[in-house]
């Protein structure tokens, strides 16, 4: 699968399965961490759907053959 990370515009691909930080960190994007179980959501990202996730405990999701991620959810973290 394509994975978009945005505002960079920096595409890499990744198995369905692997953690989105892991990706992340492949694709040379950094996305703060803070707990890493979900609970402080310094790790928030937002999907091509809308839909706001903590990259922490999320993988890449089988079936799709593209995803965005945009990085710019919180710019006040």
């Amino acid at each position: 699968m394509k994975i978009l990370f945005l505002p960079d515009n920096i595409t890499i691909d990744a198995e369905a399965g692997t953690p989105l930080l892991e990706v992340a960190e492949d694709a040379g994007v950094n996305i703060p961490t803070g707990c890493l179980m979900g609970s402080c959501h310094a790790c928030e990202v937002e999907l091509n759907d809308g839909q706001i996730i903590c990259a922490c405990i999320t993988a890449i999701p089988p079936g799709e053959k593209e995803m965005t991620i945009n990085l710019s959810v919180d710019v006040d973290w």
